[in-house]
């Protein structure tokens, strides 16, 4: 063979320096992975307890964000103690207290009200001022409202037929004028004056007087009932004052619940043959004709806006068929 060029000594020396690299390469390879390897398993060993330690206050965070509002503590109870609600039909004894003990412990912060409010603005005019009604809720069950009243505001004598009503004074004072049909007279006697073609009177029947005094909050719920509790009555805002309420079941025309108007006559102005009250009780008495709706009673209906608004389908046993409807 002829002498070995330059060029194809360079390329015996590349190439021995190739394999000797090519074999370096591969060795520092191998370290290099080992050294992957130990680092890989480090860092996922780390990172599994990172994101161990993200997760767990995930787990606590849950938890503890359960927090059910005032409000949608008395709807969710108004909803079970009402969910056999009727024409007449009064909750048990116990579901009565179990309400009343929810509804003592609202607030006026928890529905957002105050007295410095527009709706309860003292009226400018001798006109009587319009009460505005913030309505939560309305199912055939139970229905649920708060009655803004500025001061001198009126809501006139009306009844509740067949309900069972819970009313809570958030803030104010109200003058509170309430009556039951008298029953407990002579089997032989009645409690209505038919209309008389001399005197000219109208059909009147005859109430005892339950409440007639002022309420000022903080106070207890007030509770009526279908035949007691003064079923019939009368607000007068003293100053400004709002009213929740919480009543099942709720007026229905088709189901005969409608809202009665009345006016109020002291005792001594009709007489009834065989109906006598003692002197000392008259004032307990007084007689009342229905009437239409008053003119000047102007009632501003409004959906609630405030905080805390309820969640009517949250995941728990429903006992029944509530939706909430718009006020009429």
């Amino acid at each position: 063979m002829g002498r070995a060029t330059l060029t194809d000594k360079k390329g015996k020396d590349f190439g021995e320096l190739g394999k000797e690299t090519k074999t370096n390469t591969e060795d520092t390879h191998k370290v290099s992975n080992g050294n992957k390897n130990r680092n890989t398993t480090t860092t996922t060993s780390s990172e599994s307890r990172s994101k161990k330690s993200r997760r767990r206050p995930r787990k606590m965070t849950k938890s503890a964000a359960v927090v059910v509002s005032p409000l949608q503590r008395l709807f969710d109870t108004g909803k079970d103690v009402f969910a056999l609600s009727g024409t007449g039909i009064v909750p048990t004894p116990d579901k009565i207290d179990q309400l009343r003990a929810v509804l003592d412990k609202i607030q006026p912060s928890d529905v957002g009200l105050t007295p410095q409010m527009p709706c309860f603005s003292p009226p400018v005019t001798r006109q009587a001022p319009p009460i505005t009604y913030l309505h939560i809720h309305e199912c055939e069950k139970f229905s649920m409202g708060i009655f803004c009243l500025p001061p001198s505001g009126v809501l006139p004598l009306h009844n509740h037929p067949g309900m069972t009503v819970f009313s809570k004074l958030l803030f104010g004072t109200v003058h509170i004028k309430s009556y039951d049909w008298v029953a407990d007279i002579p089997s032989n006697a009645s409690t209505v004056a038919e209309p008389s073609k001399t005197a000219k009177h109208p059909e009147v029947r005859l109430a005892k007087v339950k409440v007639d005094s002022d309420l000022t909050a903080p106070c207890n719920t007030s509770i009526l009932y279908p035949a007691d509790g003064g079923n019939m009555h009368c607000f007068t805002a003293v100053t400004a004052c709002a009213i929740l309420d919480v009543l099942g079941p709720p007026y229905s025309d088709p189901e005969g619940r409608h809202c009665m108007y009345y006016f109020d006559y002291p005792f001594t102005k009709y007489s009834v043959d065989r109906v006598t009250v003692p002197e000392e009780e008259k004032g307990k008495y007084a007689w009342l004709e229905e009437r239409e709706k008053p003119e000047d009673l102007t009632v501003v209906g409004a959906l609630y806006n405030g905080p805390n608004k309820i969640v009517e389908n949250r995941s728990q046993p429903s006992t029944s068929s509530c939706n909430a409807t718009s006020l009429s």
